[in-house]
């Protein structure tokens, strides 16, 4: 470069850095320049020989990527910081200890937050990607500005990827729609995300973005002259309130007509609502809703309103903050219009998320609160940190998109949940200790079941119980990733205590049989059995399901020594993919089809030959039967499409895990306290739950009937057999 190309790029970088002082969103005081001076000098300094891809500064990327956090993000000083050094640490020699004695440990926190993070960007492996962003999402233990920062530094790159290869470009683009629009939507950021997703699918989608952009910009002109028939029909009755307003047209986003396209399967003529009319008035915070309900009221004097599109995120304001009144009413030339209605400061919330909030909720010990809470809002999904990743990953997107219901505690406090949240998700989201000895729930003062759908505007109490405790089937009806953690770690713990007292009665039997309880025998008992660990071994003696038959049985089996050890000796060596499907298939032992896990005769298809453990259905044929066939069967969108009819959900089991119900017929004499001491036997009884008990005397004789939930027939006996030798009873027998 010449001397003069230098001294225009100098002075070009000082104007951006003028620029970033006045565009902060926030208030900056000296100090805070002080900080950010500091900060813009030594990233200056560090990176003053490199340059992009496109040939301009290196520095030109820090300081756009510290505007965004300034401005269209609002954050403060320490963030704006620690944009600029944000790939000081990574791309030169500075480390983070000289960052954390020029800057402090916050800022030097947050930097190397960045820094791990962009350590994890080269992976193609959708399960890496995974992995990568749980290991991104935990630093936000650290502090949730990294994150922000990360989606600033996204945005900057998504807008200036010209210069990169085209399978570059997909590569990032399609990362950028899987995992930062996503966050940056969770977070409040709903103008980034936007421009995060039109991005993605310019490069992912190029021909369909152009294309759409085209018509979009063709028809700007017939938009502006709808908005301004809208607006001439009730401009009148709104100057008459002397309310001080402005209505603006809002376009809806490239990537959400374009979605709207594929699931409505319509052509871009046919998508009607593609921009949303915007009413923004101006409002002391005590009048807002006051006039947002009258705006409503002269809208819809004016044009009809759907009743079911009304969003009152006024009086319940989302989790990420936003707050407005969104109708659709009947416009002008018969056309369903979206009408947002927000005040000044909620439109500043819609587009700066929580900075927004800082700005109206005054104090540093406020703002810290306010960021405090949604961290521990993300926190939940974090918690699930035994999942598979790319489980964890699909689950945290579930969670992300999920819509929220509202619902209230018997104390009248608002919680709000995903939709589809069951009592068992409020349970385990107001304690984890409330979650775990749940004995059932009312709703609106009803009993409902733990498996109940809640909805908006529902009254919950949660009935615990001491003796109450998680079972499996407890994984059917939680939705959210806390109580489903929460739930598997309760069941692990479970399954040990099992485990513990299985381990006893193994070394008594064992000792029956004149066989030492030692680590030899146990892995050859392992083995035999086909299971993974001495711990599935003790819990499966535990519950009765490896008995006394089944132990003789494999003391007759090692009898011939020599032979085992030559069989053993001389197998052929196991495949990784045999160890697999023997791992899969000694876990998966059962197939049960319908709600009720009913098990039924079938047969496996031959087009796609399951195997247990894989995700199948079954389809009803006219002459053979239940045929099982893979979810990802090449014939399994045709069958689901044509013959939905037919379809029977099926899944795999652990046969151990489950649990059975059993019907017991009792007869006796009637004493007293008989009911009292059958109900004890029953709970003393390890892995036994009582369902329903109805008891008849006459005449000084009683008849029972209680059912009972089991995981096998050998506890069911052991329980007949202690039921059998309470005094008054005659007669025991399962139905």
């Amino acid at each position: 470069m010449t001397e003069v190309e230098i001294e225009k790029e100098n002075k070009n970088i000082a104007r951006q850095y003028k620029e970033l002082l006045r565009i902060s969103y926030r208030s900056l005081s000296d100090d805070d320049k002080k900080l950010i001076r500091l900060a813009f000098d030594t990233a200056v300094d560090a990176h003053k020989n490199q340059r992009r891809k496109s040939g301009e500064a290196y520095i030109f990327h820090p300081i756009a990527v510290a505007k965004i956090v300034a401005s269209e993000i609002g954050l403060d000083a320490t963030s704006i910081a620690a944009a600029l050094l944000h790939d000081v640490v990574e791309d030169t020699e500075y480390t983070i200890e000289n960052i954390e004695e020029m800057f402090g440990k916050t800022v030097a926190r947050i930097v190397d937050g960045l820094t791990k993070i962009s350590h994890l960007q080269h992976d193609k492996d959708v399960s890496l990607q995974a992995e990568n962003f749980r290991k991104m999402l935990l630093t936000l233990n650290d502090d949730v500005r990294v994150i922000i920062i990360k989606i600033a530094d996204r945005l900057h790159n998504m807008q200036t990827m010209e210069s990169m290869r085209a399978d570059k470009q997909v590569k990032i683009a399609s990362e950028t729609l899987y995992i930062y629009a996503p966050l940056a939507h969770r977070i409040g950021l709903y103008s980034i995300k936007t421009e995060l997703e039109d991005l993605g699918l310019k490069y992912t989608e190029p021909d369909v973005y152009h294309d759409i952009l085209t018509k979009i910009r063709e028809s700007k002109e017939e938009q502006d002259a709808y908005i301004k028939d809208f607006t001439n029909v009730i401009q009148n009755s709104l100057d008459q309130e002397n309310l001080e307003y402005q209505i603006k047209g809002r376009p809806k986003s490239i990537f959400s007509i374009r979605r709207k396209m594929k699931n409505q399967n319509v052509t871009f003529d046919e998508v009607f609502d593609k921009f949303a009319v915007r009413i923004i008035y101006k409002s002391d915070i005590a009048e807002e809703k006051f006039l947002a309900w009258k705006i409503y009221s002269i809208v819809t004097d004016h044009f009809r309103p759907n009743p079911i599109r009304l969003r009152d995120w006024i009086s319940s304001p989302k989790s990420t903050g936003y707050e407005a009144l969104h109708i659709t009413v009947m416009g002008p030339k018969g056309r369903w219009v979206e009408v947002q209605i927000r005040s000044q400061r909620m439109n500043e919330i819609a587009e700066k998320g929580y900075a927004a909030h800082y700005k109206y909720k005054q104090g540093a010990e406020q703002e810290e609160k306010t960021m405090e809470e949604w961290l521990n809002r993300l926190q939940e999904a974090l918690e699930n940190s035994e999942a598979n990743a790319v489980d964890f990953v699909e689950q945290f997107k579930l969670n992300l998109y999920a819509k929220e219901i509202f619902v209230f505690t018997p104390q009248g406090d608002l919680k709000s949940l995903p939709k589809g949240a069951t009592p068992l998700d409020f349970a385990f989201g107001i304690h984890t200790e409330i979650g775990l000895h749940t004995r059932g729930a009312r709703v609106n003062n009803k009993l409902v079941p733990l498996s109940h759908e809640l909805k908006s505007g529902d009254q919950i109490e949660i009935i615990t119980s001491e003796n109450a405790k998680p079972n499996i089937n407890w994984l059917d009806y939680a939705t959210t990733a806390r109580a489903r953690a929460k739930i598997k770690s309760s069941l692990k713990d479970e399954k040990k205590e099992i485990a513990e007292e299985g381990k006893a009665i193994l070394a008594r039997k064992l000792k029956a049989q004149k066989l030492n309880f030692n680590e030899s025998i146990i892995n050859e008992l392992v083995l035999y059995f086909k299971l993974k660990t001495s711990l599935d071994l003790f819990y499966r003696v535990g519950i009765g399901k490896i008995d006394n038959v089944k132990l003789k049985e494999f003391t007759s089996s090692r009898s011939n020594a020599f032979v085992s050890y030559i069989k053993t000796k001389f197998r052929k060596p196991a495949v990784a993919e045999d160890l697999y499907k023997e791992e899969i298939t000694s876990k998966y032992d059962q197939l049960v089809f319908g709600k009720e896990e009913e098990t039924l005769d079938y047969k496996l298809a031959n087009c796609c030959n399951p195997i247990p453990g894989d995700n199948v259905f079954g389809f009803i044929t006219v002459s053979e039967g239940i045929k099982v066939h893979k979810k990802d069967c090449p014939n399994a969108i045709q069958l689901q499409s044509n013959y939905a009819y037919r379809i029977i959900q099926a899944k795999w089991i652990d046969s151990s895990q489950q649990d059975f119900k059993a019907v017991i017929n009792l007869t006796g004499i009637d004493n007293l306290g008989l009911v009292s001491e059958i109900t004890q036997e029953i709970s003393k009884s390890m892995n036994v739950n009582m369902r329903s008990i109805n008891f008849e005397s006459a005449d000084g004789l009683f008849i029972g009937k209680i059912t009972v939930i089991v995981k096998n027939n050998s506890i069911l006996n052991t329980l007949i057999d202690h039921l059998r030798k309470i005094n008054g009873i005659d007669k025991v027998s399962r139905e």
